[in-house]
């Protein structure tokens, strides 16, 4: 049965939250698709909700829900951008796409407290500072 399914793994595509602008007064986040395929995306769709504890109370975000088109190869596209306040929950985005006529979907998933500076790198293709979620890691 589950051998006979295809096997639609995800692979060389990520989400991550990027540092736009770091000045003294604020830091500006936004949140990429990373392609890093050889070939293009078609059909794109990621949900985004927030959701966990804050202040001892159970609290979550509304669920947007973005469609990108299609998305060249090894190319970046902004999902939207991201309030710092949210980093403390856990960020969900749910990424949904077809190469020809085959279908991939994947959860990335930002625990509570890991947008923190420990864990940025350079994000590929974006080249700036971020955290980063998938690809072919």
């Amino acid at each position: 049965m589950k051998k006979d399914l295809p096997d639609n793994t995800v692979e060389n595509i990520s989400i991550a939250i990027v540092l736009e602008r770091d000045s003294p007064t604020e830091k500006v986040w936004n949140v990429y698709l990373v392609n890093e395929k050889k070939v293009p995306i078609t059909n794109v769709l990621v949900s985004s909700k927030g959701y966990g504890q804050k202040e001892g109370k159970e609290v979550s975000t509304t669920t947007l829900r973005h469609f990108l088109g299609d998305i060249a190869a090894e190319a970046t596209v902004k999902i939207e951008a991201i309030d710092p306040q949210v980093f403390g929950l856990t960020n969900e985005y749910w990424l949904s796409y077809y190469i020809d006529n085959t279908i991939f979907d994947k959860k990335y998933i930002f625990l509570p407290e890991s947008i923190v500076d420990e864990n940025i790198i350079k994000v590929p293709l974006v080249n700036k500072p971020g955290i980063v979620i998938g690809g072919n890691r």
